[in-house]
């Protein structure tokens, strides 16, 4: 009996084990429903393994609080707390979803420390993002977030900013201590006053600001990594809602920005391997940088002694307390301003504005709808109220009102800022500074006489030098403002009077575009061509691009370079590749477009394994794009445009095979009335130059016809259009087909590979224009806007073609080339740069 008993003692501790067991088990997941709690001690973590809640002690701190943490780091980084303010004194803590749904932290004694109001039937689940979430049963719908409520840490996904609809303001507050995570005197967020600028607060009192967001950076950081390849996104509308988020494009990196309790902000990358965190930066990290360090109107600088100096017409409100290192009070005006006086002779007096470069620019500010610095100044003028104005690309027109309040002077990068000032501190009024105008009005119109009879008498030897200086300003123009920039560009580029209006084109800099292509790894790259290597990089927001990277090796060069971002960035058309942007920095030029995922038309009509992906549907679809693209550049864009190298390396395939047509290093812009130029440099690509091209230098759109004639006659055969050796009448595919046409065989031109899609029509027309397009005389050769009507209507009238002579003299000629000169003119995709004599 004694052991029956003993026995059942025995299962049933057992059972209770198993429950044990089975209870601390189900704390092991990602989710706290209605009736479960954790206690200390247990823990749940995310589904990736990522993040994990449970209660700690920070530093050497007794007390106990629930937070979350990243999970499986030897050194715990806790990025969210629940009860910072109401500690449990011992380890007897629960975390628990109530009867009424609510999630609630309980003491030994029952007691609520910290809950979060829900309804029935709610379920606590933690994210891998971080994010501890309230969900009502099954439904989607957040009943609340720790991502609302944040404390220290700004993750991946979170806002930073307000929402006024939602009754959201999420700012980030630091510990007061490592031991101690109630909120502590340190205050990060959004500027409640409307500027898209991050704050951090001291106490109530603004302590530092990272300067306007321009979409890319943050203006008073400088030489800061551009954070829009860190996901940085500014959402703003009428409404008042403006906040921040940010996603890592590589999502095997961790990023976190951090408030200290020191008062800074810590941007803080994890170092996968040693399980530690790399500070990447942190703000601010100097006494310029404390908010407002030398009060109104006055300018601090490290690297001035002492640190704080009044803007030029300014002086020291308090000259006493100034010399003593007491700053606060700030400067004042010396003169008054010409709205601000009433007398006549003081009145007829004129404004105007001193300039101050490489600064950060002052707080609170209004934003003018206008399009240039001209019309922002005018702006400024018309108000009395208007103490300065700045044009900042990617913002526009900024104007200050007041006092100009927490300008701080930079060692690189910044912005200017125009001060408005009476025209007696600009030195325009008094009688002896008139003279001296006179004087140097006299001197620079001499001066000028002079160096236009020495530039005239040694043009032709000056003539290098202007090339090298113009191409040195369209880049510094790039560098530094491509928005407001206006310049003639290199002889080569822009002739007979036309003007490059550089285009608005965003700017990234090389750690950035690093980024995206991982480091210009060689799993990330494309190809290479004459420009050099391409790869594939990765924006934030998961768009896809194309990475030109310029080579030191490269057969083309800075004029080809900077020809593509003058022609491109200004052309709109579904059958032109898109620019998004440029890199210029030291020795790097990279040029930034949009990503094609079925890569160039070259890498499928030639290859035999291929070659069946494109049936005829196909084919004849990619013919018409590429026809509507070049006629846009011929006759319907704003700028006229002959592109010089059409070939099928530059056709480029979207998702959908719409063919996009890429590569204006060599394009020429011609002026409304001019419809033919020559050159000593003809660049290209053998096989697809037109004769007068080759051999003169001529070029017209009637160039671009004969290459696209080419062009045609590869997609419909599959063939390239050097080295077609079926006869001793000809060694080209323009030869051959040809040939097959005057016989009356033109279909056995057709790519074998298509017998069982084409249609009849439409490739024996393809054939036709083909031909009609590859004539030698480039009066003969159709426009583009007939050939894609012969191309479109089976009514159109089309002419026959002559047989292209060209093609046969030359392949005579051909055959006495060495056999080295042979293996360069059979590279059909190289790129070549020839000098012509005449």
């Amino acid at each position: 009996m004694r052991a029956t008993h003993r026995h059942v003692c025995v299962f049933l501790c057992s059972i209770f084990i198993l429950f044990d067991l089975l209870s601390l088990c189900s704390n092991a997941t990602n989710n706290i429903t209605q009736g479960q709690s954790i206690r200390d001690g247990q823990t749940i973590i995310s589904t990736e393994k990522k993040f994990e809640l449970g209660f700690f002690s920070p530093g050497n701190s007794m007390n106990r609080y629930v937070g979350i943490w990243y999970h499986q780091l030897p050194n715990q980084t806790v990025v969210w707390v629940a009860n910072r303010e109401n500690p449990i004194l011992n380890r007897t803590g629960v975390l628990t979803i109530a009867d009424n749904g609510n999630l609630v932290v309980l003491n030994g004694d029952g007691k609520v420390l910290w809950s979060k109001n829900a309804s029935i039937n709610s379920t606590a689940i933690l994210m891998d993002c971080g994010n501890l979430i309230l969900r009502s049963g099954d439904s989607d719908k957040f009943l609340w977030q720790s991502f609302n409520d944040p404390t220290d840490t700004y993750l991946p996904g979170m806002k930073m900013g307000y929402d006024p609809k939602k009754g959201l303001n999420n700012t980030f507050s630091s510990w007061k201590s490592a031991h101690d995570p109630s909120k502590g005197n340190y205050l990060v967020g959004v500027d409640p006053l409307g500027s898209p600028q991050i704050l951090i607060w001291k106490g109530m009192a603004r302590h530092w600001r990272s300067g306007q967001w321009n979409g890319q950076t943050f203006l008073g950081v400088p030489n800061m990594r551009n954070l829009y390849l860190f996901g940085f996104k500014l959402t703003s509308d009428a409404q008042g809602v403006m906040y921040f988020t940010y996603n890592m494009p590589n999502n095997s990196e961790i990023l976190r920005f951090w408030m200290g309790w020191d008062g800074r902000v810590k941007q803080l990358r994890l170092d996968e391997e040693r399980k530690e965190w790399i500070p990447l930066r942190e703000e601010p990290t100097d006494e310029c940088e404390n908010y407002n360090r030398c009060g109104a109107f006055g300018r601090c600088s490290q690297l001035d002694s002492p640190i704080c100096s009044c803007f030029h017409g300014y002086e020291p409100k308090d000259s006493h307390e100034w010399n003593k290192g007491n700053w606060s009070g700030g400067c004042v005006r010396r003169t008054k301003l010409q709205c601000e006086k009433t007398s006549e002779v003081e009145v007829s007096r004129k404004d105007g504005f001193s300039n101050l470069g490489g600064i950060k620019l002052p707080d609170i500010y209004n934003w003018v709808a206008v399009n240039s610095r001209g019309e922002c100044e005018d702006e400024c003028l018309r108000n009395c109220s208007c103490s300065a104005y700045a044009y900042v690309s990617w913002i526009g027109c900024m104007i200050w009102s007041g006092d100009l309040v927490d300008v701080q002077q930079f060692q690189e990068g910044g912005n200017t800022i125009y001060i408005r000032l009476a025209d007696s501190e600009i030195g325009g009024n008094s009688g002896i500074s008139k003279r001296i105008t006179v004087i140097i009005t006299v001197s620079g119109i001499v001066f000028l006489s002079i160096s236009i009879y020495s530039l005239w008498s040694f043009f032709t030897k000056l003539r290098d030098l202007k090339r090298k200086r113009n191409k040195k300003l369209l880049l510094f123009a790039l560098s530094n403002n491509l928005s407001s920039a206006h310049f003639s560009g290199p002889d080569d580029l822009v002739r007979d009077g036309q003007q490059g209006n550089v285009p608005e084109l965003p700017l990234f800099d090389f750690d950035c575009v690093a980024v995206t292509t991982s480091n210009f790894s060689d799993a990330n790259k494309l190809g290479q061509g004459g420009f050099g290597p391409v790869y594939k990089g990765l924006l934030p927001g998961g768009q896809e691009i194309a990475v030109k990277r310029l080579s030191k090796m490269s057969i083309q060069g800075l004029e080809e370079f900077m020809n593509e971002i003058i022609l491109i960035a200004k052309l709109q058309h579904r059958n032109l590749v898109r620019l998004l942007g440029s890199c210029i920095q030291g020795e790097e030029k990279m040029l930034l477009y949009e990503y094609m995922p079925n890569g160039s038309l070259d890498s499928y009509i030639f290859d035999p394994a291929k070659q069946g992906q494109l049936d005829w549907r196909k084919r004849f679809h990619i013919i018409e794009g590429i026809a509507r693209g070049v006629l846009y550049l011929h006759r319907d864009s704003r700028l006229k445009i002959i592109h010089r190298d059409l070939k099928a390396s530059n056709i480029l395939l979207d998702n959908e095979i719409n063919p996009k047509i890429s590569d204006f290093g060599m394009a020429r812009i011609f002026g409304g009335n001019q419809n033919q130029a020559n050159t000593n440099r003809v660049v290209g690509t053998y096989g697809y130059m037109s004769p007068e091209y080759a051999m003169e230098g001529l070029f017209s759109v009637k160039s671009d016809v004969y290459s696209f004639g080419v062009l045609l006659l590869e997609i419909v055969s599959g063939r390239r259009n050097i080295y077609i050796a079926h006869s001793e009448n000809y060694s080209n595919l323009i030869g051959y087909a040809w040939h097959l046409w005057s016989e009356g065989k033109a279909m056995e031109f057709m790519d074998s590979s298509m017998v069982d899609t084409y249609c009849y029509w439409e490739v024996l027309r393809c054939i036709h224009v083909g031909l009609l397009c590859v004539q030698d005389s480039a009066m003969e050769r159709p426009s583009m806007s007939s050939v894609l009507l012969m191309l479109e209507s089976e009514t159109a009238i089309v002419p026959n073609p002559k047989q292209p002579i060209f093609s046969v003299a030359r392949n005579c000629i051909e055959k006495d080339l060495s056999v080295e000169s042979s293996k360069v003119m059979s590279i059909n995709d190289l790129t070549v740069t020839t000098v012509v004599g005449r």
